[in-house]
């Protein structure tokens, strides 16, 4: 019989132990702070991998902004340099406008002094060789000497030489401001095409600097988004660096208390005084801790909070055990007040009064 007691005795010493040393969460589905930590620094190297992929997108995206800066440049200089080209164009057409109306207006000019000649030959021909009452012939005859016949004859002559050669050079005036009239319009119509595809070409350029300026702008929008998110994943690394700082010393002082309860003194069950509200307190912690666990798992819990009244390491009430700083999560969150005034389940107060036995 006193071997049975003291087996029982030694299991139940074991069975605290391992009770005390469960972390803030004390259900025995709950993760250690240990395991707590593992996870937490596995989440840190997950945000980590998560911060250094949106670093290198914000770097890809800074180098195409870059890159795009560069050809907005070239495009803008380019689109100068055929603007400036258009202009030189217009200004060279406008001059050739104005040489093609002076040209036409020199031919004209021309055409009318042509026919004017023209008309002045025929009317000192006919004077010269129709006069009437006296014909060439006879002005001829009436010559006092032969000599004075070739004097008129030479007048006559160097009359018609001069008329034939004044309608010559008005002839070849004409043509050669139809030859200059004719040329200038073809180099005006070549400068319209030169326009026309500068104009073209303009207008192209100016459609890839519209693009590359939306483009740009997505650019920038993404890195903006790119530089938000990456400072979103630095604020929660320093969160998870801070709770996992907590956690480490959470586990310190956990395995110090552990530590120190395995060295001190137990209390006996009988040892123990529950006062008014005890039950009601621990109920709504086991459901706070454990209220959607098995039955078992909600028992554990209670027996965690019992053992700790037992043990000389922690407070000998179920409040000072309850509301010691930093044990159980539900306190510090507000969930055990809010439970408080709800109330517990059926199951958690069986569990209370099972754990309390």
């Amino acid at each position: 019989m006193r071997k049975g007691n003291l087996f029982q005795k030694s299991i139940a010493c074991f069975l605290v132990t391992a009770l005390l040393a469960q972390p803030f969460s004390y259900s025995p589905y709950a993760d250690t702070t240990s395991e707590k930590i593992k996870k937490a620094e596995e989440l840190k190297k997950q945000t980590e991998a998560q911060k250094e992929e949106i670093e290198q997108k914000k770097g890809a995206l800074e180098d195409e902004q870059q890159q795009l800066k560069v050809y907005l440049s070239q495009l803008n200089s380019d689109l100068e340099e055929i603007s400036e080209n258009l202009q030189d164009l217009e200004n060279e057409a406008s001059e050739k406008e104005a040489q093609i109306a002076a040209a036409m207006a020199d031919l004209e000019r021309a055409r009318r002094e042509e026919n004017e000649q023209y008309a002045l030959m025929k009317k000192r021909v006919k004077y010269i060789y129709e006069r009437g009452d006296s014909s060439l012939l006879e002005a001829f005859l009436s010559a006092s000497s032969y000599s004075d016949f070739l004097n008129k004859a030479e007048y006559v002559s160097k009359v018609e030489e001069y008329d034939q050669r004044m309608f010559e050079n008005l002839v070849l005036l004409r043509k050669d401001i139809e030859y200059r009239e004719a040329k200038l319009e073809a180099e005006r119509k070549e400068l319209v095409t030169l326009q026309e595809q500068a104009e073209s070409e303009q207008s192209k350029v100016n459609d890839m600097v519209s693009s590359t300026n939306g483009s740009l702008a997505a650019t920038n929008g993404a890195i903006s988004a790119a530089a938000l998110e990456e400072a979103a994943y630095e604020a929660e690394l320093k969160a998870q660096e801070a709770n996992l700082a907590a956690l480490k010393k959470q586990l310190a002082e956990e395995q110090a208390m552990s530590a120190k309860a395995a060295k001190m003194a137990w209390r006996d069950i009988s040892e123990l005084t529950f006062e008014e509200g005890d039950r009601d307190l621990l109920a709504c912690l086991i459901y706070c801790e454990a209220g959607a666990e098995p039955y078992e798992g909600q028992v554990g819990v209670g027996a965690v909070v019992i053992n700790r009244m037992r043990s000389a390491a922690y407070p000998n009430t179920m409040v000072g055990v309850i509301y010691q700083n930093r044990q159980f999560s539900p306190v510090a969150s507000g969930r055990l007040a809010t439970r408080l005034a709800l109330g517990a389940n059926s199951s958690c107060y069986a569990a209370a009064d099972e754990a309390m036995k």
